[in-house]
């Protein structure tokens, strides 16, 4: 082929390309706009996921009615005028490359009005052509409406994720910027559905329950306490050394009110856990820094979620100090250990209700059956079970593994693992949409953050064929009702968060079946954990339960529940051999 040069048309969705990855991609570049242009209050509308319809609403300054034929030209802005105005820049936007990149992809609407104008302007474009300007009765403001996304580029729309994918990339970039700008009043409106309402108070803390939930945002450590020196200055919230997620994707970073993505500052973050979190853990928060437009580089990659710093290493090394300070400031003492005297949950620690049929009830000498009892699921091995021998109960090492002698040899059982195979299988044993459901004295409602409300939506179906009835209850809350009887003893907000949380463990063994993935995740929730001191009635009562699993030598991730060292190894490790 000779060289050629690409109709206009053509060349503009390319260049959108690097611009509008997704519906989430609109939203930020308009998002950006109005805040660029004051606004105090900015509604934002989805239907489809963002594919079919994205509208911005804001109360900023307007448009000029004369400049208004110009938003929609490439390279046009408002925000610079040579290239030593980057230096200075504090604006979220400069390139000049959002509405006519959108304008290439998608049908676009805007309607503009200055406050000291007696009308607005309506402009519209659809696969890059612009419609002249009209004048239109409006509000101050702007608004824009995105409708059809990617019509006429149907590959990149059949790369888009599926709709509630779509929802819950919207709704965290919202809640970031949300974050970053606590004095702006966000709405964002999804399927009909408000998903964020905030206030334009100031308060990050409202914010940040939508986001990680109320108990965990109410325990986050303010930074605003962290004295550091210098040109760069941190604040925000993180979280206490007892709360942690199995990803790093929940630390938030900001430089100058914007959002990045830069993994140097976010193993900043990590490292200032060092020692305090167990390994595979991390923790999470919105850390804001600030510093002057002249010691970072924002003019990095269209997206603009990439930066660059004059001295990274003083970032660095600002940002890890102020977290590690305020961690020393505010230390987290995790609750106390039954090992230390705390009197022991138990398997199943009861709601006060007598167990059913079937089930075996044990406590420690001198507690009650009230606060210490022990519910284990009587099970029944299944055809071609993989057998362990008959075993006798030893002992306890550390509150997290249990000694056992067996016919040949000496068994170490992790008990958090082998709780899980436990109810597990005995909650897989259940016939299908049979499952036996313990109703709640009163119901429960249980708030989520949006982003996991979102996500249990497309549970909910799940939940009630193995025991639960749960139901939205407006906005991000969910009311509970009933849960699986095996599972009575957990927190229904613990149930519900095991079935939309990130997941630590591989899931590859459970990856054809929905619903035996979730029954191992809230199992997990509800197992016996490290550091629970168990009873010898206890510590007896579990061996025999996993002594009747099909599987009792894996958890239902496929992690080891038990370590086996034959009697000729424990004679040749004596020297008897």
């Amino acid at each position: 082929m000779g060289i050629r040069v690409l109709p206009p048309e053509i060349a503009s969705q390319i260049a959108a390309g690097e611009v509008v990855e997704r519906p989430a991609s609109v939203v930020k570049e308009l998002v950006e706009n109005s805040l660029d242009a004051h606004a105090r209050n900015i509604f934002i509308e989805t239907v489809d996921g963002g594919r079919g319809k994205i509208s911005v609403a804001d109360d900023g300054n307007g448009i000029d009615p004369g400049e208004i034929g110009l938003a929609l030209e490439r390279h046009a802005t408002s925000k610079l005028t040579a290239i030593s105005d980057l230096d200075s820049l504090r604006t979220l936007g400069f390139r000049g490359e959002a509405l006519a990149s959108i304008a290439a992809v998608a049908r676009l609407t805007l309607v503009s009005r200055m406050k000291a104008q007696p009308h607005g302007m309506r402009l519209t474009a659809e696969n890059g052509r612009v419609e002249a300007p009209a004048p239109v009765g409006a509000p101050q403001g702007t608004v824009v409406t995105v409708e059809d996304l990617f019509f006429n580029v149907p590959a990149r729309r059949k790369f888009l994720k599926n709709q509630a994918a779509e929802r819950r990339q919207i709704d965290s970039l919202v809640a970031r910027y949300a974050l970053a700008y606590p004095e702006v009043r966000f709405r964002l409106s999804q399927e009909g559905r408000e998903t964020l309402a905030g206030n334009g108070n100031g308060n990050r803390r409202e914010v940040l329950a939508a986001m990680f939930g109320l108990d965990a945002a109410e325990r986050m450590i303010d930074l605003s306490d962290s004295s550091i020196e210098g040109p760069v200055r941190v604040s925000g919230y993180v979280s206490p050394v007892d709360l942690s997620r199995s990803n790093r994707k929940d630390i938030l970073i900001f430089i100058n009110g914007r959002s990045i993505a830069d993994p140097a500052l976010t193993t900043a973050v990590v490292q200032a856990y060092h020692t305090l979190l167990m390994v595979g853990r991390y923790p999470f928060g919105a850390v804001f820094v600030e510093m002057p437009p002249e010691e970072v580089d924002v003019n990095v990659h269209p997206a603009k979620a990439e930066v660059r710093f004059r001295d990274p290493s003083a970032v660095f090394s600002a940002l890890q100090r102020a977290v590690r300070q305020a961690l020393k400031v505010r230390p987290t003492v995790p609750g106390a250990r039954a090992w230390e005297g705390a009197p022991s949950t138990g398997f199943a620690a009861g709601r006060g209700i007598p167990p059913e049929p079937g089930w075996m009830l044990d406590h420690q000498p001198g507690g009650t059956a009230t606060d210490t009892a022990v519910s284990i699921p009587q099970t029944a091995p299944m055809d071609g079970a993989e057998r362990i021998p008959l075993l006798r109960a030893v002992g306890q090492i550390g509150a997290a593994y249990l000694v056992a002698e067996g016919p040949d040899g000496l068994y170490l059982i992790d008990q958090h693992a082998a709780h899980e195979r436990v109810l597990y299988e005995a909650m897989r044993r259940e016939q299908p949409g049979l499952h036996v459901s313990q109703r709640l004295l009163s119901p429960e409602v249980v708030e989520l953050s949006t982003g996991q409300a979102s996500a249990l939506e497309g549970q909910l179906s799940i939940l009630a064929r193995i025991g639960f009835d749960v139901e939205p209850f407006g906005g991000s809350a969910f009311r509970v009702r009933a849960v699986p009887q095996l599972l009575g003893a957990l927190k229904p907000e613990d149930a519900l968060l095991a079935a939309v949380e990130d997941f630590e463990e591989d899931e590859t063994p459970l990856a054809a079946e929905a619903e035996a993935r979730l029954i191992a995740r809230v199992c997990k929730r509800a197992a016996v954990k490290a550091g629970q001191a168990l009873g010898p009635e206890e510590q007896a009562a579990l061996i025999r339960a996993l002594e009747e699993c099909s599987s009792p030598r894996t958890c239902p991730h496929g992690r080891p529940t038990m370590i086996h060292l034959p009697m000729d190894l424990l004679a040749r490790r004596f020297g008897r051999k």
